[in-house]
């Protein structure tokens, strides 16, 4: 009797347990989670320094760190021609991501987009790099108005605490992506300045959070170092299944 009831005290708290650690929403397709990694493809930014190469390094170790049964894909526009700003632009412009060129090109920032949205990923994960900030430490930024807004606060809080874990950066906390307050893409149902690729308007994963890591001065030592762009993908990738 007594050990029946050490196993169902054992059972209830596993079961307490696994309810408080899923937070995130169930898989859509029933069974498993699909997750979509987004480098930076900007290389345009900061002095001797490839923002794109960076992000996509911790991209790429995050993928391989991923556990066997998930389905774990990247979207990138670095090397694919026919669009328009494809390695470089701004995340809060309207030239660079909701616009066509002259020619009808999309911009890389809507090729991604629409990759991840044909794929279907139940979360969605951006990495970028600060700059001019002068402050060595990572940022997460998450859409403000979403319906799930509170689920990606969360998630962009553990994955903050992921890469600072690994890199020694600075934790710099969560923040809605109209606090840069800069240019010109809003989001059509808040009407707020919004980070493109966060829209969900734009972008249908129910989950989607962005990083910014490190800024491309102040960091610059520890950005470049690939055992280190790897160890930043490998800890965020951890973090993550842990609450899938």
């Amino acid at each position: 009797m007594t050990r029946c009831r050490l196993m169902l005290a054992l059972s209830t708290m596993l079961g307490l347990y696994g309810c408080a650690s899923s937070f995130l929403p169930p898989p859509q397709n029933g069974t498993s989670y699909t997750i979509v990694y987004q480098p930076s493809h900007q290389t345009d930014t900061g002095v001797d320094f490839n923002e794109a190469l960076v992000c996509n390094a911790i991209a790429e170790g995050a993928i391989a760190a991923g556990r066997q049964g998930l389905e774990i894909h990247k979207v990138w526009s670095h090397d694919v021609p026919g669009l328009h700003h494809a390695r470089a632009g701004s995340n809060t412009k309207i030239e660079h991501t909701s616009a066509l060129d002259s020619s009808g090109a999309i911009s890389g920032y809507a090729y991604e987009s629409r990759e991840a949205n044909r794929i279907g990923p139940d979360v969605f994960i951006s990495f970028h790099n600060n700059g001019a900030t002068n402050k060595n430490g990572c940022w997460g930024f998450v859409h403000e108005g979403d319906p799930l807004e509170p689920v990606n606060r969360r998630l962009a809080a553990l994955l903050v605490e992921a890469v600072c874990e690994v890199s020694g950066l600075e934790n710099l906390g969560v923040h809605g992506d109209s606090e840069p307050n800069r240019n010109d893409y809003r989001c059509a149902t808040t009407g707020k300045l919004c980070f493109y690729s966060l829209d969900e308007n734009v972008n249908r994963a129910p989950v989607r959070v962005l990083l910014e890591i490190g800024d491309n001065a102040v960091s610059r030592e520890m950005l470049v170092n690939p055992g280190m762009q790897r160890a930043i993908g490998e800890s965020v990738q951890r973090k993550l299944e842990k609450v899938l």
